[in-house]
């Protein structure tokens, strides 16, 4: 049977730290940090029975921080240009290291990712990474790259704002100078003369407080100078050693890259580079985070697998669950993407939006478990689980640079509640409840030949009188899924009609009793099943009915 795709982010500094000191601003003496043995074999087995088939490791390449591994070898980084105590993994500091904090010997940090991603793969999981192509840390400098290998800038002429062999842009004659104090009590400031043009797009040499001021931009020979002409021809310096990083990786026998912020670099480069890796690496996947619809089929064609399906369905299904949409707008977010549905992956966390349970969202992680129905049993395409939001993690902390959000840090030294509580067995009863619908509910992705490989009927066009429940069908072979969704607070029946197109197009046959069996709750019922009929389903609050039976 074809395999549906169930990816789990793991925050990975802050997965294993069962540390509750939660100081804000702590440093990682104080507030401990998560190491990648932290992920055992006993650990990766449980993440496996959920039904997970990939790991999304968030932020295991040496990334700015305020911590001090100079003796180690490792470059310190000015504090003035890092984000929190720990730093952003999206300002990476050396494309071909590992972030030390991970490590339980930091000499080893290599070797324990490397052992990392054979337990992973042990455990029947594949392991995804990120690549971050747009952008590196102001102070980028490679200590850990391969003989031969030239440094990103190494070969660069400053005095040009834009050449196409550069490896960044510059603003020459003048000094990174930003729109707000960046000291706090350093001794000295920080130089960079001639600034860098900054990782958002920012050509000049003055970002503000909401830029991406601790990054620099990449140059894949697009002079933005003159409205982003391209010159890709001879093929730019950039996409040789971003190339060579991608395959560094691969051959480390991770599974994926998740892309970040991919639409801001060229599809030619993607082009390109996805090629050279997919030549020496057939089974490896490209998951892209692109946000502009109007981009999508350029960038699939330019490689990649899976893209965010960020602005349709997950925009839609936040609105649909904090009631500002009625649940027939699902519709129209699926059908935006009919023709490459099977490359949209689906989610309703990651560690750029806010908790499902957090006050900016829906105040309680149950309030969630229609619209995780919905993203996980609709399509075959792919779905990503945020780790903690299986127990209702509310990301309501104030942990320093983050503050109080909705977000669970991703710059600052911290541990996760429920996870911390999930490890030592000390979870609330709704916690758990939450935890078993989630494994039932992935287990249903994961098991069923309806969901990984049957087509889908929506059958929300004859059912418009409903705004808070959702109805749709799925079939392979014999074997039928009829999916009802409750996103109301109260208890509903609905009277689900099956249209004769609904026959005609899943080849059904009329009978006078059917027998099937909710694979959520294990209650079996009879019904009758006929061309335009209906068939009652009672549904519990923010709840679910996933009826199987025989065509």
């Amino acid at each position: 049977m074809k395999e549906k795709v169930v990816i789990y982010q793991i925050f990975t500094r802050l997965y294993g730290n069962k540390n509750t000191t939660r100081k804000e601003n702590g440093t990682i003496e104080e507030n401990g940090c998560g190491k990648l043995n932290d992920f055992t074999p006993s650990t990766l087995k449980k993440i496996r029975e959920m039904g997970v088939s990939h790991i999304w490791y968030t932020g295991v390449i040496r990334h700015a921080t305020q911590t001090d591994y100079s003796a180690y070898g490792i470059p310190l980084q000015h504090p003035a240009i890092v984000k929190g105590r720990a730093g952003s993994p999206y300002a990476i500091t050396d494309y071909y290291d590992i972030d030390p904090d991970l490590a339980t010997d930091v000499d080893k940090r290599m070797q324990e990712f490397e052992q990392l991603v054979e337990r992973t793969h042990k455990a029947g999981m594949k392991v995804i990474i990120d690549f971050v192509p747009n952008h590196v840390a102001r102070q980028y400098h490679s200590v850990c790259k391969p003989e031969g290998v030239k440094d990103l800038g190494e070969d660069d002429n400053p005095q040009h704002g834009f050449d196409p062999q550069n490896n960044f842009y510059y603003c020459p004659g003048e000094r990174f100078t930003p729109y707000f104090d960046l000291y706090h009590g350093q001794d000295q400031p920080y130089v960079e003369e001639p600034a860098k043009a900054t990782g958002n797009d920012c050509f000049h040499n003055a970002p503000g407080m909401n830029d991406w001021y601790e990054t620099v931009k990449l140059n894949y020979g697009v002079d933005y100078y003159a409205g982003r002409v391209g010159h890709f021809s001879p093929i730019p310096n950039t996409w040789s050693k971003m190339t060579d990083i991608l395959l560094f990786w691969a051959r480390k026998g991770i599974d994926g890259f998740r892309c970040d912020m991919a639409e801001m670099v060229p599809a030619e480069f993607w082009r390109w580079a996805t090629d050279k890796v997919k030549f020496a690496h057939p089974d490896i996947v490209f998951i892209g985070e692109v946000y502009n619809p109007a981009e999508y089929r350029n960038y699939l064609g330019a490689g990649f697998d899976y893209l965010y399906d960020k602005v349709g369905m997950y925009d839609t299904l936040r609105e649909v669950i904090r009631g500002n949409q009625p649940a027939g707008a699902i519709t129209s977010a699926w059908q935006q993407t009919d023709d490459i549905r099977d490359h949209m992956l689906y989610f309703l966390e990651n560690h750029d939006e806010q908790r499902i349970a957090s006050s900016f969202f829906a105040g309680d992680g149950r309030r969630g478990v229609p619209g995780l129905v919905v993203s996980a049993l609709l399509q075959q395409n792919p779905l990503m689980i945020y780790a903690g939001q299986e127990y209702g993690e509310c990301g309501m902390d104030k942990e320093g640079f983050s503050g109080h959000d909705g977000r669970t840090t991703i710059f600052d030294y911290w541990s996760i509640d429920t996870l911390v509580r999930a490890a030592t067995r000390r979870l609330t009863k709704d916690e758990k409840g939450l935890k078993d619908i989630y494994n039932k509910v992935c287990q249903i992705a994961v098991s069923e030949k309806a969901v990984a490989e049957g087509v889908s009927f929506d059958l929300m066009y004859v059912n418009g009188d409903y705004h808070r429940q959702y109805a749709f069908m799925r079939k392979a072979g014999s074997e039928v899924l009829l999916v009802v969704v409750n996103f109301d607070d109260l208890p509903s029946t609905m009277d689900v009609t099956i249209p004769a197109h609904a026959f005609d197009y899943l080849k059904l046959k009329e009978r006078k009793s059917v027998n099937a069996v909710d694979l959520i709750s294990g209650k079996e019922i009879k019904r009758t099943l006929t061309r335009d009929c209906y068939i009652s389903v009672d549904l519990e609050p923010l709840g679910a009915v996933v009826l199987k039976f025989k065509a």
